[in-house]
């Protein structure tokens, strides 16, 4: 049987904000490739994030925010997107190759929340 490699997914709240998620004692081992596209993105959106509280603290125009936290979002989606296709075509499939429909109603569930 295949070893899982699956992600935790963090829980949207009826108010669209995010709460932690229960993480699994799964792990996935990622190729250096993988592992450094992912923390370059999550620099990236973290410079972004910075940047934005910097406008905040230096009482930036609201609009001129409000483009910066919508090129932010975008990153992250972008982010998201990322990770969710490697999931498929790694743990996903692995999972279903061994077997095991298990994952197959772990990524209908995930869907669900990344889609609220």
């Amino acid at each position: 049987m295949a070893k899982n490699n699956c992600c935790e997914v963090a829980e949207m709240t009826t108010n669209g904000c995010c709460e932690a998620a229960e993480m699994t004692a799964e792990h996935k081992i990622r190729s250096e490739k993988e592992r450094k596209d992912l923390t370059t993105r999550l620099s990236k959106i973290e410079g972004q994030i910075r940047g934005i509280k910097g406008m905040v603290e230096d009482d930036a125009y609201c609009v001129d925010i409000l483009t910066q936290v919508s090129a932010a979002s975008c990153a992250l989606n972008s982010f998201t997107k990322v990770l969710l296709s490697n999931h498929i075509k790694t743990c996903v499939k692995e999972d279903i190759l061994a077997g095991n429909d298990v994952k197959v109603d772990e990524l209908v569930a995930t869907l669900q929340k990344l889609m609220k």
